[in-house]
This record gives C-alpha cells, structure tokens and sequence, in this order.
C-alpha cells in the first residue's frame, strides 16, 4: 500500500519516523509532505495513494477522481466537513476520523472563555497597562451560572462536568436522547436560550445546523448572557453576533471557530465586535492533545490495514 500524509500533525518528526518505518517493516510505502492547499498539488501527492492521512486541510473532491487508487481517508480531526465524504461514499473509499482526541482540550479552553467573559480579563487588562483600575469592570463569579450545552457529544458532556464542578446548573439541547449526571435537565434550543447565562457550543456543522444560531436566535438570550463557540464557525451567523453585540443584545462571546480557517480577513466582523475573545482556531490544539491525535489516526491505519475500520465516518 502507498500511504501518502498530506500535512503535519503537529508531532515531532520522530513520531512520524517511528510510524513511517513501522509501515515500510510491514511492506508499505509512506510520504509524508507539508501542508498545501493547492488543488493541483494535492492531486500530484495523492495521484497513486492507496491511503490519504491529513488533519483539517481542505480536501477537494477533484483529489478523489484522480486519485484511482484511494481506498481510505484517515482524518486527523473530529470534524471531516472538509472532507468530500458523500464522494467518498459514492466511491467506496473508507474515511475515520480521530474523534475524542481534544475533548479535554476543548472543554478547558470553553471554562477559561468564560471566565475570560465573566470577569471582565480582558478589558481590566488593558486598564491595568495604561494605569487604570477595575472601576467599573467587577466581574461575576461562574459559580451558579445557568449554562446552555448545544451538542451534548463528548465534548459538551465533558464541558458540563467542569461547569459542575464550579457550581453551575447544566441544560443542554440535543437531537438524541441525553443521559448524563452532570446535565440537569434537556430541553428545546428556544428554552436554552432563553434560561442560559452562558450559551456553549459543540454541536456539529450539518445542513440542519448550519446557521442555527442567527438573529431570532440571539434575540431570545438574556441581555447579561455570552456565547462561547468552539464548534464550527457555520454554526453561528456571524453578522448577527457582530450585531447583537454592537446593540447590547448579549454582553459578550468566545469565538475559536470561524466561516473560514484562520487567517481571517481584517474586516471579519468578530474582529471589531465589542467584548469578543477571538482565537485563531486552538481549542483542539496542545502537545498532549496532538500526541494523542497521532497516535488514534495511526491506530486506525494499522487497524484497516488488517482489515477492519475503527473510527469509522
């Protein structure tokens, strides 16, 4: 089998060595390249792969039709929205992905956006570097906030837990059935947000979700309440945010996901919006979280190499 790796997995390179000289012991073939979002040059790296491992670069369909070989995407991320998966299908290819490798990271960085929120860092800090004080800017506590999961997978239930442990009562909004001991109750998206302090996202980009959060949705929060969005960026109508928060609709919002992948253009609208944190897509993103993600993506290599799927998409 070619194996071909079409982009970094944030791991030292002696980690991929291990795994590249453990596939060619086994008779394989292994090409690992730089990340390149060029349609043309994905088609040259991926011309005779049998197998196609990458993180969350684009992949174009154009890359499966010329790729005649292809058999088996193996996706180093959660999400595979940019993955041509219905063409796959229609193809026979197999696509996993690396789901679970980052709940732990996403929740974290969910708790510290809160926080962030609630207490007002960002904005003292800046007072503090130009010789001001906190006048003005006494923050909350998270203890016994109202917090909205939207997405109660993995992530979200993990994300409740934490709210749990600081004191917080948890709904959550679901499509399936919802069982877990840190979610106090399931309930319509519409009664979420209106009873929420802190609205939470984890829900998956899907033509049913895309856009579910806009400008009637935003109406229902509560004035002091704020919106943390570590999904996908489609989720939420990113205008209306920008709008609901320039009016004082809602007090403020997180947002680590966007419409497009960082970098962003410099007039996106959350770039300007008033009491916004904007990260460059990094909830997913720490060492331990991407040694991880590493070792699940080879795992569901050496797994369909001896003939069955895990992770399966």
């Amino acid at each position: 089998m070619k194996i071909v790796l079409l982009e970094g997995l944030g791991v030292s390179d002696a980690v991929i060595d291990r795994h590249a000289r453990r596939l060619e012991e086994m008779g394989h073939s292994f090409a690992a390249y730089p990340k390149n979002a060029d349609v043309q040059v994905q088609i040259e790296r991926s011309r005779d792969a049998d197998v196609l491992m990458l993180a969350n670069m684009p992949l174009a369909a154009q890359v499966l039709e010329e790729a005649k070989s292809l058999k088996f995407i193996d996706v180093a991320f959660t999400g595979v929205d940019h993955i041509p998966v219905a063409e796959a299908k229609r193809r026979g290819i197999a696509v996993s992905n690396a789901s679970g490798y980052a709940t732990q990271a996403v929740a974290e960085l969910c708790i510290s956006f809160m926080i962030h929120l609630l207490r007002n860092v960002d904005r003292t800090q800046e007072r503090c570097r130009s010789g001001g004080t906190k006048d003005g800017l006494v923050g909350n506590l998270l203890c016994c906030k109202t917090v909205g999961i939207v997405g109660a997978g993995a992530i979200g239930k993990r994300v409740a837990a934490l709210c749990r442990a600081f004191g917080c009562s948890v709904l959550a909004f679901s499509r399936s059935a919802v069982s877990d001991p840190a979610i106090d109750a399931q309930v319509s998206l519409d009664e979420l947000l209106q009873r929420a302090d802190i609205v939470s996202l984890h829900c998956p980009l899907t033509e049913q979700t895309r856009g579910m959060i806009g400008r009637e949705q935003l109406a229902q929060m509560q004035r002091h309440a704020i919106l943390i969005n570590t999904a996908r960026g489609g989720v939420v109508d990113s205008v209306a945010l920008a709008e609901a928060l320039e009016r004082g609709e809602i007090a403020g919002a997180a947002c680590d996901v966007f419409e497009t992948e960082p970098p962003l253009p410099t007039d996106h609208p959350l770039l300007h919006s008033p009491n916004t944190i904007v990260t460059p897509h990094i909830a997913f993103a720490s060492v331990e979280s991407m040694e991880q993600r590493a070792e699940i993506v080879f795992d569901n290599l050496y797994a369909w190499l001896e003939g069955r799927q895990i992770n399966a998409v």
